[in-house]
C-alpha cells in the first residue's frame, strides 16, 4: 500500500492507517477492511454493513470449505457408501448407486451446516473481542480435541475416563 498509494487497484484492495504507538496498520476501506472483523460492539453498531459483509462473508467461506473437505478427505457420498459396503451395512431398499445418491441429499448439507456453525462461533467471538481472534480459539480446541483423541485411540477408553 505504502508503494502505490495512488493506484486504483490498490486501493480497492485496501487502504491501511497507522495505529499511535504501534507499527501495526490497520484495514480503513476497501476490501480488506471489509473482510476484517469489527474491532468492538461499539463499532458494529455504527458501521453495520462491515458488521454484516464480515458476517456473510465468513459464513459462506466456511460453508464451502467443509463442502469442499468432504470431497477432500474421503468423506463424500461415494467414499461413504463404499465404506458402508465394505462392512457390510446397507441401507434398507437401496442399491449402492440410488444409496449415494441418497447420501448426496445428506452429507453436502451436513457439511455445510457444521461448516456455517463454526464460522457463527468464530464471529460470535470476534464480535465480542474474545482474548485472540475466533479463528485463533477455534484452531486451539480443534488441535487440543484431536491430541485427545489420539491420546483415547492409544490408550484406550479406560484410561481417557481418568481425564475426566
Amino acid at each position: 500500500y505504502k508503494r502505490f498509494p495512488n493506484n486504483l487497484l490498490t486501493n480497492l484492495l485496501g487502504v491501511w492507517q497507522s495505529i499511535e504507538g504501534s507499527s501495526q496498520s490497520v484495514p480503513v476501506a476497501g476490501l480488506a477492511y471489509y473482510v476484517s472483523p469489527p474491532q468492538s460492539l461499539m463499532e458494529i453498531i455504527s458501521d453495520p454493513i462491515h458488521a454484516i459483509f464480515y458476517l456473510t462473508f465468513i459464513l459462506t467461506a466456511c460453508a464451502l470449505f467443509s463442502k469442499t473437505w468432504i470431497e477432500v478427505s474421503g468423506s463424500s457420498a461415494k467414499d461413504v457408501a463404499k465404506q458402508l459396503k465394505e462392512q457390510q451395512m446397507v441401507m434398507k431398499g437401496h442399491r449402492e448407486s440410488s444409496m449415494i445418491r441418497e447420501l448426496n441429499r445428506y452429507i453436502p448439507t451436513a457439511a455445510a451446516f457444521g461448516g456455517l456453525c463454526i464460522g457463527f462461533l468464530t464471529v460470535v467471538a470476534d464480535f465480542l473481542g474474545a482474548i485472540g481472534s475466533g479463528t485463533g480459539i477455534l484452531l486451539a480446541v480443534t488441535i487440543i480435541y484431536q491430541y485427545f483423541e489420539i491420546f483415547v485411540k492409544e490408550n484406550g477408553d479406560k484410561n481417557a475416563s481418568l481425564l475426566f
